[in-house]
């Protein structure tokens, strides 16, 4: 069991979204909390690795090499 002392602000915006989805502000919670143990030390922009394709190098596109 945990107890978190969070501004009142955050616990407005959560009860909310909580009201809006239907889903409990614990699991609301405990959602965020899984998706930042899995992403880890990892980057934001490594979300995109493997994702985005295109030329390694943009001098390789046709018409703007020199």
């Amino acid at each position: 069991m945990l107890t978190l002392r969070i501004p009142g602000e955050l616990a407005e915006w959560l009860a909310e979204v909580s009201k809006k989805t239907g889903i409990p502000v614990s699991q609301l919670v405990r959602e965020q909390l899984e998706k930042a143990r899995f992403q880890g030390d990892q980057p934001p922009f490594m979300r995109h690795a493997g994702v985005i394709s295109g030329p390694r190098d943009l001098s390789a596109r046709k018409g703007f090499s020199r």
